[in-house]
């Protein structure tokens, strides 16, 4: 993703939690308006995936509970013409006004083109390709940076570790997807320098089958805990579990999934931008075009510890999320890369909204993988 599309009535949340949070960046605490506004949601698939479409539902869930509101969704509608046609039902039947189209693929050209269509309508997708210079200025973004959740992963990871071997299941290698694998390892030495991570691609956003296989792969050569960035890590989680394999989730929580060895997960919170867009519209209050956060802001948090953290890594892992609320960066020097070459420089640092983070090419040291 890329924050080049952030624009003058972009908005960065505002730090604590909550109510709090909507406060502190100057959103109302209750709905004012007589009558209901209505809130379409629209997921890619099911909404009890154990990923990424339920990130999006538990937070639907929250939204219901603001006055004043009401909630349309919509479940497995893929990314074709079909999204269109749901939004102007949404729109024409329902009297929707601010639809959340949850998938990538939605945004380009189908809401583009519902947003020229109906100006009266806000909608919002959950990345940052919105752009002042060529899309309409009732459309906009959203976006949790999950790789600070992941830094927290990886800390939890590696004291988590007996072995100092652990793996790592990812999609693809683009450069969101890399920075979490990054963000991941340097969490992992921060408090196990000898770790090691094990990388292997998968190839797209949803291969059950695949990923089992890297599961099973990563148990086999010794690993004895894995993490993942896949829409749904449902089956690697599953799949850990039963090889007796320490587990870490991502999207949403997958601690039920694995009683004994699950040890924390990143989530997103986007509650924080559902409750707070629709408060904002309810009291006739425009809505920004962008609005992107981490922990500072609100918009990430950490499952609750699973029984394969041990006592050390649950203390460093709060520690962890305490010194990122803070500001504190992730990417410290002196930082190479696994080929050797200089990322960050010694008595440097990267903040952890840094534009360079949006172009990740590179893995950092300590990680056995390519991303060619």
């Amino acid at each position: 993703m890329t924050a080049a599309g952030i624009s003058r009535r972009s908005l960065v949340l505002g730090a604590t939690t909550g109510a709090a949070a909507l406060a502190s960046a100057g959103w109302p605490g209750t709905a004012g308006a007589a009558d209901k506004l209505v809130v379409g949601v629209i997921y890619v698939g099911t909404r009890g995936d154990f990923g990424w479409n339920q990130s999006h539902a538990t937070a639907v869930e929250a939204l219901k509970t603001v006055p004043g509101v009401s909630v349309v969704e919509e479940e497995n509608v893929p990314e074709t013409l079909a999204v269109a046609n749901t939004m102007k039902s949404m729109i024409e039947l329902d009297g929707a006004k601010l639809i959340f189209g949850t998938s990538f693929g939605y945004f380009n050209p189908f809401m583009v083109d519902i947003a020229r269509q109906y100006p009266d309508v806000q909608l919002r997708h959950p990345t940052t390709l919105w752009s002042a210079d060529k899309h309409p200025a009732n459309l906009g973004g959203y976006f949790a940076y999950m790789d600070q959740a992941h830094y927290v992963n990886g800390v939890a990871a590696g004291l988590s570790s007996k072995t100092g071997k652990i793996g790592y299941v990812a999609a693809k290698p683009i450069s969101l997807v890399l920075r979490t694998i990054n963000s991941f390892m340097l969490g992992v030495r921060k408090g196990n320098p000898g770790a090691t991570v094990k990388l292997i691609f998968t190839g797209d956003w949803s291969l059950p089958v695949r990923e089992a296989e890297a599961a099973n792969a990563l148990a086999s050569a010794g690993c004895d805990v894995v993490a993942c960035h896949v829409d749904s890590p449902k089956v690697i989680v599953e799949t850990l579990e039963r090889r007796g394999v320490k587990s870490c989730g991502h999207n949403t929580s997958q601690a039920a999934l694995a009683p004994k060895g699950f040890i924390t997960g990143a989530e997103t919170k986007y509650e924080t931008i559902y409750k707070g867009f629709a408060e904002l519209l309810a009291r006739g209050e425009p809505l920004p075009n962008v609005a992107i956060g981490g922990y500072d802001k609100d918009m990430v948090t950490s499952t609750p510890f699973g029984a394969g953290a041990s006592e050390e890594a649950r203390r460093a892992a709060t520690e962890a999320i305490a010194a990122l609320r803070a500001g504190q960066p992730m990417f410290a020097g002196p930082i190479r890369d696994n080929k050797g070459n200089v990322i960050v420089a010694p008595g440097s640092a990267l903040g952890n909204y840094a534009p360079e983070l949006e172009t990740a090419n590179y893995l950092v040291e300590g990680i056995e993988g390519s991303v060619t």
